[in-house]
């Protein structure tokens, strides 16, 4: 897997949660990206910046990371320290307020961080599709809930999850979110393979909140949860 070559970002001091560079590996496995600096590449909700230095590495394109908890500054310095600032631009903006000119990206990707803000409908069709280039892709992974625990998601996940329980939504869930278009080609939702990995690395890292989550591991996220892999196509 490419994402091996990363293994200096597999630390608390980078990861905010699941292994999001194995996540990211696997759907561009699924859906390779081969562009050049002049492609670009919006990844939204990029925390500390790791997913868009994998993406501007293994994809060839310049890449606009966004994140609404991390600043624009730190992410900055950061990409400085690797050498990346001509490929890697920080920003720090709300998803639901974005302001960018129309069908500027050749594709989005977002790891891990979509859920917490594009959970209604509407969403997509609103705030992310005028962005994306005719014949560009969204790329989207989140923690979801298997199927056949649809609609129990804040019954089975509230003593882990808390109020946040509510975001584990199952793979029929998000295609119905996204929604249907005109200038949508294709949605596809699907069970994501790379569960057990992603988050045993995540446990590895022995963040306070990693040993916490790793305290309901066997009880509820491996019986009841996933990673949903959602991809859509624009016409």
């Amino acid at each position: 897997m490419r994402s091996e070559k990363y293994r200096n970002y597999f630390k608390s001091s980078f990861m905010m949660g699941p292994n999001c560079l194995r996540l990211l590996d696997e759907i561009l496995g699924e859906y390779p990206l081969h562009y050049t600096s002049d492609n670009l590449v919006l990844d939204l909700g990029c925390g500390t910046g790791i997913t868009s230095l994998f993406i501007a590495n293994e994809t060839g394109a310049t890449v606009y990371a966004n994140d609404l908890w991390i600043s624009e500054e730190e992410n900055r310095k950061r990409f400085t320290s690797w050498n990346m600032e001509n490929k890697l631009i920080p920003m720090r903006k709300d998803a639901a307020d974005l302001h960018f000119n129309k069908e500027m990206f050749d594709a989005l990707i977002s790891i891990d961080s979509y859920h917490y803000f594009a959970g209604k409908e509407g969403f997509f069709v609103n705030h992310i599709l005028p962005y994306i280039k005719k014949g560009g892709i969204a790329l989207i992974v989140i923690p979801g809930i298997k199927s056949e625990y649809d609609g129990k998601s804040e019954e089975l996940l509230t003593a882990w999850a808390g109020d946040e329980a509510y975001m584990f939504q199952s793979t029929e869930f998000w295609k119905r979110i996204i929604g249907e278009h005109e200038d949508i080609e294709e949605v596809r939702t699907w069970e994501m393979s790379l569960f057990d990995l992603a988050w045993q690395e995540w446990f590895d890292t022995k963040h306070e909140y990693a040993l916490n989550d790793k305290k309901y591991f066997d009880s509820m996220i491996k019986p009841f949860t996933n990673f949903v892999g959602i991809m859509v196509r624009k016409k």
